[in-house]
């Protein structure tokens, strides 16, 4: 079993930076995948960004954040951090973390392509 726990979010002006960061705990992988995804009120959980760790280094950054938002990885104690910059209103919803064993340049961005979540954190952006 894995246990993801997410850092505090908050919540910020437009234009602010907030780092959030996931800590796995528990069963390890030699290669495995963990995403951040988020959902508004009243909206489906979407994918943010993702990366694969183990076997070489991959991270994909959905196109709606892409230019803002990074994914990035501290080898210590596999924490993956999600940099948010330039926030704005819409990014508001609850960040969840995700982990899944193996690496696949194919399946990263859906919610079934995850085993493991975290409990969600909630970011709020004012205007």
């Amino acid at each position: 079993q894995v246990e993801l726990v997410e850092s505090r979010g908050g919540l910020v002006q437009a234009g602010d930076s907030l780092r959030l960061s996931c800590t796995p705990s528990g069963r390890t992988f030699s290669s495995y995948t963990m995403g951040w995804f988020r959902q508004a009120p009243l909206m489906q959980r979407e994918f943010v960004a993702a990366g694969c760790w183990g076997d070489g280094s991959r991270t994909y950054i959905a196109d709606s954040v892409k230019g803002r938002f990074a994914i990035s990885r501290v080898n210590a104690n596999n924490t993956v951090y999600l940099l948010m910059n330039s926030l704005k209103p819409e990014d508001s919803a609850i960040y969840y973390c995700a982990a899944t064993p193996g690496c696949n340049g194919s399946s990263y961005s859906q919610i079934r392509d995850y085993d493991y979540w975290g409990r969600g954190t909630q970011v709020t952006v004012s205007s």
